[in-house]
């Protein structure tokens, strides 16, 4: 299960840095054929580091906590902030979605999530005496 919980993370982090470091940073400056190689190692860096991160270790209940609400929130922000341009490109406002709304409330509930799983993990940790 937790397995298919980090995959999960770590795929959506790749799409949403793929998507995020390709329209904001590398087509700004490069062409749009040579843009694809920065942007896929970007995204495979943010993966891997989701990846790292989520896995299992001696990690306290804030740092958790913590850390799930940055990639949540990350998510949000990006699904909110590039849903509304690929759905429609001629909103003028569409970004302001992931801004405001789904970035802040994917951070709360990422943390909401790491804190309960902190917590958890920590009760059902065998004592050893």
């Amino acid at each position: 299960m937790w397995l298919l919980v980090r995959s999960i993370a770590a795929a959506l982090v790749f799409v949403a840095a793929f998507l995020f470091s390709y329209w904001m940073v590398f087509a700004q400056f490069l062409s749009q054929n040579t843009a694809y190689v920065p942007t896929l190692v970007t995204a495979a860096v943010a993966a891997l580091a989701t990846w790292h991160v989520t896995g299992p270790g001696a990690h306290g209940i804030a740092a958790t906590a913590l850390r799930w609400a940055a990639i949540v929130g990350g998510l949000g922000f990006c699904a909110g902030f590039f849903g509304p341009i690929v759905i429609d490109p001629g909103a003028n406002q569409g970004p302001m979605l992931g801004l405001f709304i789904t970035g802040p409330l994917g951070f709360v509930a990422g943390g909401v999530g790491g804190l309960v799983y902190a917590l958890w993990r920590r009760y059902e940790a065998p004592k050893t005496s």
